[in-house]
């Protein structure tokens, strides 16, 4: 049975001793009950980590902290003084991801860690390497963007889609080396990655689907984020023996244009994929149909045909990653590959389905970057004999060059593109979409007949649907699972599934549920 982990107090010195980082020895040293980055979520006897960046400053909130019973304090500010222990640091973040990790007594190095990363088709590609590794029989957990599940328990990760911080991975950890799993796949985001929350998950096998465009916004440019990425991959020597063994393996796309970069960064074993012969695995017959696909997966010492429920070019990349990850590098046997990437049904809010009872397609995905909406757009041509009509937006306070991008991509790909709202947050909505429009003209796009503007995402999609002819697809695009949109600082319910059938609803008599409320339904955001 494994052992307990990190349920159980540890004295401040215990926690310190595994800090990377020089720190002064502290001045008395209390029992430690948790972790806490959150001043608002502080535990009497916690050990809370001041983090500095983004919108705020958490060492302006120490003092808090302590009146709710911190026992301690780790910031970067130096000069502070206050009444429990202060340990000054020169990285905070860094800081919280190894001292969650000693928190729950390191979980990671007890279980096989597959790390998945990319701008697009991360979560899918960790799905499949779950699922081929739960028809393995391996006793596999997942945290991804979507959710965490351990055992017949799914968790809810978060409003958003990105990496949890640092202890609730941990904690995560924790409870599946707990509950008696042995692996677990980590989708890994990019802000994951920069901002130490996957630090300490000592990863075996690194996998990455793509890098495109994405999170300039954030990173600055190309090259860091692709660094970002990269680091994944860097990681993996770093990772020490483990008792089952460490693969140290990198699973690389020699498709992408990531490809030379992360060969260069990543440890000696390298298994590349490719939907071309060339690399380790790749793939040929390919069959892609709105059914799914069908070919052959390819490799030095085996060739074994596949057959997949998910649909598009894209995906059989993510499916050599999948195999790459768990045939190759884990020695998991074809025939398990075989069964696990036939039970995969799909992801949430990734080419999901809406049917009650129309005569045309009716698609959720979360396709939200230019590459991403390209895919989705190409896969879905070859549904139908119809005309493709899509619906998306660009985010506020994320990267701008997105907004053209997007709607370039759109006016190229589909027959007729609404242009509406996606988490403006403080932004002026009307502003964002002016931009996307300007791409939109760039390519040919005419207002009023080939492309609108239509701030309230709810009557982008009733528009949609109402447009829409017998064999046409209706795709909405860029929100996927995802349960909520920012407005202003606020964040209001949304599901792009739910006001899709909605809209469905509405046009079909069906029994469906109401519209979800957006503010721009009434004060025209």
């Amino acid at each position: 049975m494994p052992v307990m982990t990190g349920f159980v107090k540890h004295s401040l010195e215990q926690l310190l001793a595994e800090l990377p980082l020089d720190i002064a020895a502290p001045a008395s040293n209390p029992m430690i009950s948790g972790i806490a980055f959150d001043s608002r979520q502080v535990q009497p006897g916690n050990l809370f980590v001041a983090l500095s960046g983004g919108s705020t400053d958490g060492h302006r909130y120490i003092s808090d902290a302590i009146a709710l019973g911190a026992a301690a304090v780790v910031g970067s500010q130096a000069g502070i003084v206050c009444d429990v222990p202060y340990i000054q640091v020169s990285d905070t973040r860094l800081a919280l991801a190894h001292l969650a990790a000693a928190f729950y007594s390191f979980p990671a190095r007890q279980l096989t860690m597959i790390g998945v990363t990319g701008t697009d088709g991360k979560t899918t590609t960790a799905n499949l390497i779950y699922q081929i590794l739960l028809s393995a029989g391996y006793r596999t957990g997942i945290i991804s963007t979507v959710n965490a599940t351990i055992g017949n328990d799914v968790l809810d990760t978060g409003l958003h889609v990105t990496t949890p911080e640092a202890p609730e991975v941990q904690r995560y950890l924790a409870r599946m080396l707990d509950a008696g799993l042995t692996h677990v796949v980590l989708e890994a985001t990019s802000h994951g990655l920069a901002q130490q929350r996957v630090t300490a998950c000592e990863f075996d096998v690194g996998v990455v689907t793509n890098i495109t465009h994405e999170h300039l916004d954030y990173h600055g440019s190309y090259e860091a984020y692709r660094a970002a990425k990269g680091s994944l991959f860097s990681s993996l020597a770093q990772t020490g023996a483990k008792r089952q063994g460490n693969p140290r393996t990198a699973v690389l796309n020699q498709d992408d244009g990531s490809f030379d970069y992360l060969r260069q960064v990543s440890p000696p074993y390298q298994i590349a994929y490719s939907i071309q012969p060339g690399a380790t695995l790749w793939a040929s017959e390919i069959q892609d149909t709105p059914a799914g696909l069908r070919f052959i997966i390819n490799g030095p010492d085996f060739s074994f045909p596949v057959q997949s429920r998910l649909a598009g070019h894209f995906n059989v990349s993510n499916i050599l990653a999948a195999v790459g990850a768990t045939v190759k590098a884990l020695g998991v046997p074809g025939d398990a590959a075989q069964k696990g990437i036939a039970a995969m049904t799909g992801v949430p809010g990734r080419m999901e389905r809406i049917d009650l009872g129309q005569n045309f397609n009716a698609i959720v995905d979360f396709a939200h970057t230019p590459n991403a909406l390209r895919q989705v757009l190409v896969t879905v041509r070859q549904m139908t004999q119809g005309r493709v009509i899509a619906v998306f937006g660009s985010a506020g306070l994320r990267d701008r060059q997105k907004r053209r991008m997007m709607a370039e991509v759109s006016t190229e790909l589909a027959d007729i593109s609404l242009l509406t709202a996606e988490d403006p947050r403080t932004e002026a909505l009307d502003a964002i979409l002016a931009e996307m429009a300007l791409g939109a003209e760039s390519k040919g796009g005419v207002e009023g007949e080939t492309f609108w503007k239509v701030p309230d995402r709810g009557e982008a999609l009733r528009l949609a649907v109402k447009m829409a002819r017998a064999g046409d697809v209706v795709i909405t695009c860029g929100k996927g699972h995802e349960q909520s949109m920012c407005f202003g600082e606020e964040e209001y319910p949304w599901d792009d599934r739910v006001a899709l059938r909605a809209a469905l609803a509405e046009l079909t008599g069906a029994s469906g549920p109401l519209m979800p409320y957006l503010p721009t339904q009434s004060d025209g955001v």
